[in-house]
């Protein structure tokens, strides 16, 4: 699984031109599966992101959570996030679980997060063409591969 998360002052999905969801202050994350991710990798990954310190204190220092700024998620699912460019010009998806593979785990991931932040977490659509809006805070972007933890 891979993610990038994103620290922001709002974010949102638009989706044939509605507002589907919207958060003000918290992460946009972008998730990308592939077939062999589990529930385990999800747990770890889940776990490290809401006790991730990547939000400023009083002191304007990166010491505080998700949880500790009572923050919101919105997370959408992109399998383009596996994309190979290592030959020719035309990104290769092979890493990129199947949808049928990839929903199931982008659910469990959804909910697993709204579990551990102890609120619900917005989401887009899965599959649909979605316009994402954000106002990258920082900026802070993160990326987070459970093959290549850092």
């Amino acid at each position: 699984m891979r993610a990038v998360i994103q620290r922001v002052s709002e974010a949102s999905v638009t989706i044939d031109g509605k507002t589907h969801s919207e958060i003000g202050p918290g992460l946009m994350v972008l998730a990308g599966f592939e077939e062999t991710d589990t529930e385990k990798s999800i747990d770890r990954l889940c776990a490290k992101m809401v006790n991730m310190r990547i939000f400023s204190d009083t002191e304007g220092k990166m010491n505080l959570s998700i949880r500790d700024v009572d923050g919101e998620i919105l997370a959408v699912s992109q399998f383009t996030l596996h994309a190979s460019t290592r030959k020719g010009n035309r990104p290769s998806f092979i890493r990129a679980a199947s949808p049928s593979v990839s929903e199931p785990l982008y659910n469990t991931f959804v909910r697993r997060l709204g579990e551990l932040l102890e609120k619900p977490v917005s989401t887009g659509i899965f599959g649909a063409d979605m316009k994402v809006a954000l106002v990258n805070d920082g900026p802070v972007t993160i990326v987070m591969d459970t093959e290549k933890p850092e």
